[in-house]
């Protein structure tokens, strides 16, 4: 007779195997199928790292604070050391939403396809480091020679910083037009020389709104401080960018190389590799390099891993006494090497295929994500969203018809409005198709499918084994007969049923069998191990072939009404204080004994299937939150008794799901005049009994 506490997953990578022989094997018979039909398909993601010990809003719901951009900077350095050595690092202005007052900071570094550095900073060379900064006529003067290159002779301006009045700053204009390069006098008043009072480069601050008119706004700025010096990049193409760096470069020899801020150009990505770290709520997000295999893209996130552990930042974060994904997503994009040669503009068919898939099959949506999943999370599926299935069959079935050909604009008009959440946000999707063709928005156009419905693990090697998944899956269903003929309605059960641990591994192994009769098998392990991970053991107990196993089970949380928050805004909250955990027995579990819940009967099912019951409870109070008139549920006391009745044999208590059921004595377990009783246990469907303790 056994009884054990909950699973935790191994806190170092290091207990994790690598890939195995059949995966290796399968990975390459992908490259050779994809090279067979004439399709290069891209791959790319954006995992998210946090501290190992998160402090500070900027680690929980804030985009930015006080260490990020360090953590960021500390990164970059590290993947520089590890994985391109002499590549360029440039602070970039990122994304800007509303109520922010600047853009957010985005580093990207940059070197060339061939892996060589764009640009080769003597800084780099054995014996070149140095620790010195350039003096105020040191700067001016590096300013007038690299203008002198150019032929232009150039009057650095002057400027004042009101947030940092110890720092120098000195404006150039600066531009290029048809390789000719030009600057403009910049006759400011005295009284106007001071930068917009802001944090971030002096570039991104300049009084442009006094700049000459009917002259391009393009200014090559320098800083100087006590800490170093920096250089703001006019924005320029590629080329005369490329130049304007080799000139700063050869000019800078005798001290630290300098650190670069500026836009990078549009071409970039056609040119350069680029990895971008970028500030998002709670995390530190990374946008990887294209990567053209399933080997590079591992290879990637087990750089990610080593450098991130180097400078304090790993892909989990400790929640009491779990290890759970840091919250900020690890979506998994696809894509190809150009907009000329992407693989889903002419293959529709496929495409639809894909979708198609992707809903008949919830473990590929929601084994994988984090605890907030369903309508309200950041990845709905389209079944969840704004869409009705009448709509999306209407639009595959147009889809699959289009002639032959480029098709992405129709794609791109059709299914962009039906991958939404229900407030029509085409990003939250569980499968988004905000940047595949979509002209209205900045970035939009880069042909790209991003799977969202995917959290960050604790180990490289399971986020490359889902990786692994996702490519076996996509060449798999490029052949036509291995693709869904249309949807399936799955009406209440995609909530009640195919939310249960056990209900998602039948769906996944499902998957894996028919990739395996496809010629494409995956060792089962990593996904076995992950779904462990995601779906702890709560209470295991044995007798004997009586057998009572209880998982942490995932629970849709539902989306509350607009609600005033600081500001004079509003805000959309979720209630999470709702839980859900699944029961299985064993037949000889339910001949034996019978449970009680909170001292009700939990009906258990009959016959001799181990199918499931799903326990739904209310695990805290939130304001707000639905039905606050329904009291907390917590502690639940789970009691095992005889069939036959009597008193409990055994008996158990829950209070958060982090610590599982703890066992009791005899003494805690009698019931008191103050223990909470829940309202009779209603709710079943065909496959496994769902109880809600809030009715």
């Amino acid at each position: 007779m056994t009884a054990t506490a909950p699973a935790r997953p191994p806190a170092s990578p290091n207990v994790i195997a690598g890939p195995s022989s059949a995966d290796l094997a399968t990975a390459s018979a992908l490259e050779q199928r994809l090279q067979h039909a004439g399709v290069t398909l891209t791959m790319g993601g954006e995992p998210t790292l946090v501290p190992d010990d998160p402090q500070g809003a900027e680690w929980t719901v804030a985009a930015d604070g006080p260490t990020k951009l360090r953590y960021a900077r500390a990164l970059a350095a590290e993947l520089q050391r590890i994985a391109w050595p002499g590549s360029t690092l440039i602070y970039c202005p990122g994304k800007r939403y509303d109520g922010e007052v600047n853009p957010r900071w985005a580093l990207r570094l940059i070197t060339g396809l061939d892996g060589q550095p764009v640009l080769r900073w003597p800084q780099d060379q054995p014996g070149g480091t140095s620790t010195a900064r350039p003096s105020a006529a040191e700067a001016l003067a590096l300013l007038k020679a690299i203008g002198s290159h150019l032929g232009l002779a150039v009057e650095p301006l002057p400027l004042r910083d009101s947030v940092q009045p110890d720092r120098q700053v000195w404006a150039v204009p600066l531009s290029c037009e048809e390789g000719q390069w030009q600057t403009v006098a910049w006759p400011l008043a005295e009284e106007l020389r001071e930068l917009i009072p802001a944090h971030g480069p002096a570039g991104l601050r300049l009084p442009l709104q006094h700049f000459p008119e009917n002259a391009l706004r393009q200014v090559l700025t320098l800083e100087l401080d006590a800490d170093g010096w920096g250089l703001f990049l006019p924005p320029l193409l590629r080329e005369p960018l490329q130049r304007l760096l080799s000139l700063i470069a050869t000019a800078s020899s005798g001290w630290s190389q300098p650190e670069l801020s500026g836009v990078l150009p549009y071409d970039s990505h056609d040119h350069w590799q680029v990895l971008g770290l970028t500030a998002d709520p709670g995390v530190l997000e990374v946008n990887l390099p294209v990567c053209h295999s399933w080997r590079e893209y591992a290879d990637w996130i087990e750089r990610l891993e080593r450098g991130g552990a180097a400078v304090g930042l790993r892909s989990w974060k400790q929640v009491g006494a779990r290890i759970e994904g840091t919250g900020g997503g690890n979506h998994l994009l696809w894509g190809g090497p150009s907009l000329e040669t992407n693989p889903f503009f002419t293959r529709p068919a496929w495409l639809v295929g894909i979708l198609r898939y992707w809903q008949h099959h919830p473990s590929l949506g929601y084994l994988f994500s984090g605890r907030s999943v369903g309508p309200a999370s950041q990845a709905p599926r389209p079944d969840e969203g704004s869409a009705g299935l009448l709509d999306l069959d209407l639009a595959h079935s147009c889809l699959e018809q289009l002639p032959t050909g480029d098709q992405r604009v129709p794609i791109g008009e059709t299914l962009r409005h039906l991958h939404a959440d229900r407030s029509g946000n085409t990003h939250r999707s569980e499968i988004s198709l905000d940047k595949f063709w979509n002209p209205a928005w900045t970035a939009g156009c880069q042909g790209l499918l991003e799977f969202r419905a995917l959290e960050s693990l604790p180990h490289h090697q399971w986020t490359s084994a889902v990786a692994l998944l996702w490519r076996a899956l996509a060449v798999h269903l490029l052949e036509p007969s291995n693709r869904p003929s249309g949807l399936r309605p799955w009406g209440a059960a995609l909530h009640d049923e195919a939310m249960l641990p056990s209900a998602l591994w039948a769906d996944l192994e499902q998957v894996l069998a028919e990739l395996a009769a496809a010629g494409l098998p995956l060792d089962p392990a990593p996904f076995r191990a992950i779904w462990e991970w995601r779906f702890p053991v709560l209470l295991h107990w044995r007798e004997g072939e009586a057998e009572l196993t209880i998982r942490q089970a995932l629970e849709p949380w539902p989306l509350l009404c607009d609600t005033p928050v600081e500001g004079g805004s509003t805000s959309r909250f979720v209630d999470s204080s709702l839980r859900r955990f699944e029961v299985i027995t064993t037949a000889a579990f339910r001949q034996q004994h019978r449970l009680q819940l909170q001292a009700r009967p939990l009906q258990l099912p009959a016959g001799d299937a181990e199918r499931p019951v799903a326990v739904r409870y209310r695990q805290e109070a939130l304001f707000p939150c639905l039905h606050p008139c329904l009291p907390v549920q917590i502690p639940l006391q789970l009691d095992l008794l005889a069939a036959a009745g009597g008193q409990p044999l055994r008996s158990w208590r829950l209070w958060q799901e982090c610590d599982g059921f703890e066992a009791l004595t005899a003494e805690e377990a009698a019931p008191s005049a103050s223990q909470p009783i829940a309202a009779p246990l209603r709710g079943a469907f065909q496959d496994c009994c769902s109880i809600d303790l809030r009715l």
